[in-house]
């Protein structure tokens, strides 16, 4: 996350937060701008959890705590 996704929603103001992983569930927090943009679901869906899953593994779930 720090590597590939914090990097890519810095440049745009926002930014992302690691709240706790329940088996293979990962529970984020969206920040800055991430944080009340009205694609944050997107953001979360198509471009977190799609990232984690290329890279940990594909049964991986992201959602926002």
């Amino acid at each position: 996350m720090e590597r590939e996704i914090k990097p890519a929603l810095k440049k745009d103001g926002g930014d992302i937060e690691l709240i706790d992983v329940d088996g293979n569930i990962v529970f984020v927090k969206l920040r800055g701008t991430c944080a009340t943009c009205t694609a944050s679901d997107v953001t979360l869906k198509h471009y977190v959890e799609k990232k984690l899953q290329e890279l940990v593994t594909p049964e991986l779930m992201v959602e926002e705590a």
